[in-house]
């Protein structure tokens, strides 16, 4: 049998439908891939924006606690400075912040008649502790000897107290809450 003639021309024309052959299945070949590829990757930055915002919310959960601690530490910080020797009430002074506190909530009238049976002393304590209008109330609804009384004692108290003592009683704290302004009423 008699080969067939090679020409080039032909061995051209089969190297080119190869070529075609190996290009459309190398295509399909890739773009499965690349399908494959893509669904990966998208899974991949899923769990990596996952994971930022895992990290983000634990960022912030800190950030709050160190708030949280950095607020409870200055609170103690300002109870030891207030329960050092001279520089704020001491547990002693406590049962007076009481009393303050339940002559502030009485009705004036009933606050005086119980409050000048009180001894001096004790009456100048409290009375320092309480609001201004509270004492202001209480002492116009005490008899003149008891409020005059009561006048000088805090008097005395007051001018033999340093300046610098003088002006920590008068800023606001718990024990000695800011005065309410007063409201004027019409035709008074």
């Amino acid at each position: 049998m008699a080969l067939p003639r090679l020409t080039l021309l032909s061995l051209t024309a089969a190297a080119a439908a190869m070529g075609v052959v190996a290009n459309t299945v190398s295509f399909a070949a890739g773009s499965s891939a690349d399908a494959g590829k893509s669904r990966l990757g998208s899974a991949i930055e899923r769990d990596m924006s996952d994971r930022d915002a895992a990290q983000a919310s634990r960022s912030r959960g800190l950030d709050l606690r160190e708030q949280a601690a950095r607020a409870a530490e200055a609170r103690l910080q300002a109870e030891m400075d207030q329960r050092r020797p001279g520089t704020g009430p001491t547990p002693a002074d406590a049962p007076f912040d009481e009393l303050a506190r339940i002559y502030q909530a009485m009705k004036p009238a009933r606050a005086a008649a119980v409050f000048e049976q009180l001894d001096l002393e004790v009456q100048m304590k409290v009375a320092q502790r309480m609001r201004e209008r509270s004492t202001a109330l209480i002492m116009g609804a005490m008899t003149p000897r008891g409020a005059a009384a009561l006048t000088m004692a805090l008097a005395r108290r007051n001018a033999a107290r340093p300046p610098v003592e003088q002006a920590a009683a008068a800023s606001p704290s718990p024990a000695n809450p800011p005065a309410r302004p007063e409201r004027r009423r019409a035709g008074l």
